[in-house]
C-alpha cells in the first residue's frame, strides 16, 4: 500500500496541535490529507501509541468503540464465538454488531489496566475502550499497542476488500454524549451512586453496575460513573434520535439533581 505519514519528526513540544486523538480538532490536518489525497483512511495517534482513531473516506471520525466493531468483524472470520470485551462507555451498537456476528460480547469496567485484567480472567482476545485503546491477545500480547491494531485494521481492509467507510456503514448511526463531568464533594462521591442506584432499583430499572451504574431505557441508555482520578461523577448518554437522547440527559439530570449534585 501507500502510506504517507504526518509530523514524522520527533518534538515534544508539540509544535501541529495536542497529541489526543479523540479531539475533533486535533484531526483536522489529518482529515485534510485523506481528502486531498483520496487517501482510503487516515489514523491518528496519542504521544505514546498506545490509542488509535481512524477517519475514513468521508472525513467521518471512528472513535475506539467503532473501531473495535470493525476489527471484530474481521476477527470472527477466523476465531467464531470469539468473546470480545468493550468498556462500559461504548455503544450499544457495537455490543448488538458482535453478536449478530456471531461473536460473544462482554462488558468492562472503564481503564487501560482493568481492561488487561479483565482480558486475562475471562479469555477475551479482542477489546477496546471508547477513549481509542484497543487491546489484542490473538497473535499478540493482550495490551494496548495502537501500532499493531492499525496493521491490522489495514488487514482486515486487505481481506475484506471493502473500504471502511462501508465497514462503518454497517453499525446504526447513534447520537451520543461527550463524557460529562460534575463536580461533588469526595465524601459524598460514593454516596450519590448509591442513592441513585437505589432509586433505580425502586423503579425496577434496568441497570448493569460493572462500573458505576449504566441504565438500559427504550431507545438508549446512560451511565453515571465516579471517575477514578478525580473528584468527580462523569456520565455519558446514547440514543437513537436527539429526543431520545434530550430524554437520557434528563434523567441524568434529574438523578443527580434530587442527590444535590447539578451540572
Amino acid at each position: 500500500g501507500e502510506h504517507i505519514l504526518l509530523f514524522t519528526e520527533v518534538d515534544g513540544h508539540f509544535p501541529h496541535h495536542h497529541p489526543d486523538p479523540t479531539e475533533e480538532v486535533n484531526l483536522a490536518d489529518l482529515r485534510s490529507l485523506v481528502a486531498s489525497r483520496q487517501l482510503d483512511f487516515g489514523v491518528a495517534f496519542d504521544g505514546d501509541a498506545d490509542r488509535i482513531v481512524v477517519v475514513d473516506a468521508r472525513g467521518r471520525v471512528i472513535l475506539g468503540d467503532q473501531l473495535l466493531a470493525i476489527l471484530a468483524a474481521d476477527l470472527l472470520q477466523d476465531q467464531p464465538d470469539a468473546l470480545i470485551l468493550a468498556d462500559v462507555k461504548a455503544s450499544q451498537a457495537v455490543f448488538d454488531h458482535i453478536a449478530t456476528l456471531g461473536g460473544r460480547c462482554a462488558m468492562g469496567a472503564a481503564g487501560h489496566s482493568l481492561i488487561k485484567s479483565t482480558m486475562k480472567q475471562s479469555g477475551a482476545i479482542l477489546a477496546g475502550e471508547t477513549s481509542g485503546h484497543i487491546f489484542y491477545a490473538d497473535r499478540y500480547y493482550g495490551f494496548d499497542d495502537a501500532l499493531y491494531a492499525a496493521v491490522r485494521l489495514i488487514a482486515a481492509v486487505a481481506r475484506s476488500r471493502r473500504s471502511v467507510a462501508d465497514m462503518l456503514d454497517d453499525l446504526p448511526v447513534m447520537l451520543s454524549t461527550p463524557e460529562l463531568r460534575f463536580a461533588v464533594d469526595p465524601a459524598r462521591k460514593a454516596a450519590v451512586l448509591a442513592e441513585v442506584a437505589a432509586r433505580l432499583a425502586a423503579q425496577g430499572a434496568r441497570v448493569d453496575t460493572t462500573d458505576g451504574l449504566r441504565v438500559t431505557r427504550e431507545g438508549g441508555w446512560w451511565l453515571l460513573r465516579a471517575s477514578n482520578t478525580q473528584d468527580m461523577l462523569t456520565a455519558r448518554a446514547e440514543a437513537g434520535d436527539e429526543a431520545g437522547l434530550a430524554l437520557m440527559l434528563a434523567e441524568i439530570d434529574a438523578e443527580l439533581a434530587q442527590s444535590g449534585v447539578t451540572r
